[in-house]
């Protein structure tokens, strides 16, 4: 049997899952109305369940998002949203807060968010003794760490992000938004205090860098790895972005499963997708075009690299050109080879003024490298600047007005009973088959009755792509005018959807029987965000007494970050990038708050805690 890949897609909502699933996405992931990590997408439980119904039609999954932290009042208002996600037809739930491993709840498939921190094979031994049945590995792993944790839990699904946006932070682990305006990341609510800008100051207060996103990381982009993943043990590839909107889930979703349709068809029969049907027609896809802070490919490689965004945490676009020349406001470009697009009356452009600011303009007219442009005020672009186009007008009409449509591959077989009787046996994906029988006269002419239904039954209907394949060289053919041979078509569609099914779960999580076998104790003792004597239990099962999580006592001296990310490796202060150097403390200052940032150098980790005068903070 082959492996199934999946290709996951983030849905704010119904129309956006739709879309993404058109796109040729194998799942998507969506909200509730409560107790998803984005505040901002949440949905009604009737529209999610017209998603599933779409989705469930190609053979796709949906899984909901209740991966927030759950305070005491919350649990049975959390209890009633999972048995209102298996009515709306969910295929799984991706989980955070142990304490719904407790709750008496209808068996469904428990993923564990990346939020639960997955970043040793330990912690992943630990919540598949559980009864995850999927992980969601922390985006800060290497293939090697990839391929470790995989095989350490070798009956649980892997899944790694692909693509979008990068927390500094390791999930589940950031507690800075909650402690500057009581916003709890793990309670959806984040500021995104990463993306602010920052003074650096060193141990003695001489300032290093002023008003920069320091924090700010540039973009995930792992299409080019998708195999490797593969071969490391991932089986689902995960798409950031539940905040985004439809032309970039468009734009990205058909990217990357064009991608994973290449890795598929070049396994020789070892990798399958997961649902079925593919995009047909409709736009050229150009992820470069989308919104982005610029790509990395992160700690993929087991090296660091320059992950910092710049000063562009909110995305500045694609490069297109330089200026060449400037008169008022019409700029001569020197245009880059390989845009996306030609530039395009309507198009969004900016480019970074002398002191580091982002100034943007409007293409009024455009003929060939010629641009007239408007802005609502600031300097204009002096010769030699870089232009970076921020909307791109042609995709996105393109991905409004032309999108793809999917359809599901299905033969079609003509067998002739005897006499006038005839049948017609239709199968597609899924293992979805659907007969017809009919009475038709045998064709005079076989030759061009044979073309005639090659040209009826070799169509599309519905959501198949009929192909009439083959049609035996002896024996009578119907003569079939081509009303009823399309007729004929239409009714196996109708026949083959209404068959169509996804297939069972491989597992169901035995919810109830937390106990009746033995859990793997953890190796991470504290920061477990045990918010809820439900989620406590679990620990105290193994041994572990939990403390209280940070939002439910602020008092608690915590870590406000932890990140595989480094201001000195950033900024050529490593101690291994210029010897002699001290990895003592540097200062980062905002509005008047100040946080202390300190180095693990033995796990080649950064810090960061409140500065607070009180001395060391403890994990």
């Amino acid at each position: 049997m082959p492996v199934a890949l999946e290709l996951l897609a983030p849905a704010k909502n119904k129309d956006i899952g739709i879309a993404a699933i058109d796109c040729g996405a194998d799942a998507v992931y969506i909200a509730g109305p409560a107790f998803g990590a984005r505040e901002a997408a949440g949905n009604s439980f009737e529209d999610i369940s017209e998603l599933t119904a779409y989705a469930h039609r190609f053979g796709a999954r949906v899984y909901l998002t209740l991966n927030t932290i759950i305070f005491e009042n919350e649990l049975e208002e959390a209890r009633q949203c999972v048995f209102r996600a298996v009515e709306a037809g969910c295929d799984a739930l991706i989980v955070q807060d142990l304490g719904l491993l407790r709750m008496r709840i209808p068996g469904i498939e428990l993923h564990a968010s990346t939020q639960c921190n997955i970043r040793t094979p330990e912690q992943a031994r630990w919540l598949a003794s559980l009864g995850f049945s999927r992980l969601v590995l922390a985006r800060e792993l290497s293939l090697e760490q990839i391929r470790e944790t995989a095989s350490a839990v070798p009956d649980c699904g892997i899944e790694c992000f692909v693509h979008g946006a990068l927390c500094v932070s390791y999930s589940g682990q950031c507690y800075l938004s909650q402690y500057l305006t009581g916003r709890s990341a793990n309670r959806g609510c984040c500021i995104q205090a990463c993306r602010s800008r920052y003074d650096v100051l060193d141990a003695d207060g001489k300032l290093l860098l002023k008003d920069k996103a320091i924090l700010s990381l540039k973009d995930l982009s792992l299409m080019d790895r998708l195999q490797q993943l593969a071969e490391a043990g991932a089986t689902s590839f995960k798409i950031e972005g539940r905040l985004k909107n439809i032309s970039y889930v468009r734009n990205i979703v058909r990217a990357y499963s064009d991608a994973l349709d290449s890795v598929v068809t070049g396994s020789g029969g070892k990798y399958a997708r997961s649902s079925w049907g593919s995009p047909s027609g409709g736009f050229t896809p150009h992820p470069e075009a989308t919104f982005n802070r610029g790509y990395t490919h992160y700690f993929i490689d087991g090296v660091r690299g320059k992950w910092n965004s710049g000063d562009y945490a909110k995305g500045i676009g694609e490069p297109v050109g330089e200026v060449c020349g400037i008169n008022g406001r019409t700029m001569k470009l020197t245009l880059y080879d390989g845009i996306s697009t030609p530039l395009s009356n309507g198009d969004g452009l900016c480019f970074i003024s002398p002191k580091g600011e982002i100034s943007g303009m409007r293409a009024d007219k455009v003929l060939g490298c010629s641009v007239t442009f408007s802005q609502a005020g600031g300097p204009s672009p002096a010769p030699g600047a870089k232009i970076y186009r921020s909307y791109n007008h042609i995709l996105e009409k393109s991905l409004e007005n032309n999108p793809p449509v999917r359809l599901i591959p299905a033969q079609i077989h003509l067998r002739h009973r005897g006499n006038d009787r005839f049948i017609l046996t239709a199968s597609a994906a899924g293992s979805a088959t659907a007969t017809i029988e009919f009475t038709a006269e045998p064709a005079l002419n076989r030759e061009k009755a044979a073309a005639g239904l090659r040209a009826s039954l070799s169509k599309r209907s519905g959501i198949f792509a009929f192909v009439l394949d083959g049609i035996r060289e002896d024996g009578p053919l119907p003569f079939l005018p081509a009303s009823a041979a399309n007729a004929l078509r239409r009714e196996l569609a109708s026949k083959l959807e209404a068959v169509t099914h996804v297939p069972e779960m491989t597992e169901r999580i035995p919810i109830d029987s937390l106990g009746t076998t033995a859990p793997v104790p953890p190796a991470q003792r504290c920061r477990l965000n045990c918010a809820n004597s439900l989620s406590r239990s679990v620990y105290r099962a193994v041994g572990i007494e939990p403390d209280e999580a940070f939002e439910t006592d602020p008092r608690a001296r915590v870590e406000l970050m932890r990140c595989k990310y480094c201001i000195r490796w950033q900024t050529d202060r490593c101690p291994k990038q210029r010897p002699g150097e001290k990895a003592s403390p540097m200062f980062l200052t905002n509005n008047g708050r100040r946080l202390k940032v300190t180095f693990d150098c033995a796990r080649c980790e950064m810090v960061i805690t409140p500065d607070d005068g009180n001395g060391p903070v403890t994990g």
